[in-house]
């Protein structure tokens, strides 16, 4: 079956830009259950994160990541240590898992990249069990939380070049296409404000790990890291945690959209 991956998400992700991504990218709280497939798993961030969580230990027999990057996938293999997981190549309509196996479905940080929303969709339908659910996940930086996360964001946002980002909401299209609403039930979606830990290493890593900008030229990059650490400098609404330490608060959102299966 020919499938598209992106060319922003293929090339932005490519070979030796996984390790940043890994290390940037915050994790997920821990709330998720059962069996499970994980679709654009990535570098397993929540991979672990659901494999470590004590209340998930007992309720999770198997989980297979899907995921299209070999840069990724490498990076997950070297970091996932668990017997209960294991991943293969695929993509959001060409997952490679047999009919009716899955109890859930997982998405986390990677379902905007989809390219066809009706064969993702469908695809979701045929390889999870009457009854069973897909969960999408993003975490995204709090634009309204803090002055300096606005002017972060404008900073590097103008770097998008038109790729379908979260922010957009263009994934929403998913839920009008007919293999959607032939399969599955409305939408349930929920939203959590937060904070992480930040510091001027952690903010501009996780700059510096988005995918449009692992992709400019270096010259243009660096311009990048320049300005951000100038609007770090600045901190507008900056909320300390360890002012000798360098650490302060990162505002963050979770956004979660479940779909169950008719």
């Amino acid at each position: 079956m020919a499938t598209k991956v992106h060319t922003v998400a293929q090339t932005g992700f490519g070979t030796g830009t996984n390790e940043l991504y890994d290390r940037a990218r915050p994790s997920y709280p821990a709330e998720s259950p059962l069996n499970i497939v994980e679709i654009g798993a990535g570098t397993g961030i929540f991979t672990r994160a659901l494999l470590a969580h004590p209340e998930w230990a007992t309720s999770i027999g198997t989980l297979r990541a899907v995921e299209p990057s070999d840069g990724m996938c490498d990076v997950w293999t070297k970091t996932v240590n668990d017997d209960r997981s294991t991943i293969v190549k695929g993509t959001f309509d060409n997952t490679g898992i047999e009919d009716g196996w899955a109890d859930l479905i997982i998405i986390a940080q990677a379902f905007h990249w989809c390219p066809d929303y009706g064969k993702a969709s469908a695809e979701f339908a045929r390889i999870l069990k009457k009854d069973g659910a897909v969960v999408f996940i993003w975490n995204l930086e709090d634009r309204d939380g803090a002055g300096w996360v606005a002017q972060l964001r404008d900073r590097i946002e103008v770097h998008e070049k038109g790729t379908p980002q979260f922010r957009l909401g263009l994934w929403r299209k998913t839920f009008s296409t007919p293999e959607y609403i032939s399969s599955f039930h409305p939408q349930d979606e929920e939203e959590w404000a937060y904070h992480l830990l930040a510091s001027e290493q952690i903010v501009t890593d996780r700059a510096k790990s988005k995918s449009y900008i692992t992709m400019l030229p270096p010259d243009e990059k660096a311009k990048v890291v320049e300005d951000v650490k100038g609007i770090l400098e600045r901190g507008d609404d900056k909320v300390w945690i360890n002012k000798e330490e360098g650490t302060y608060q990162y505002p963050y959102k979770t956004y979660i959209v479940v779909s169950r299966k008719k």
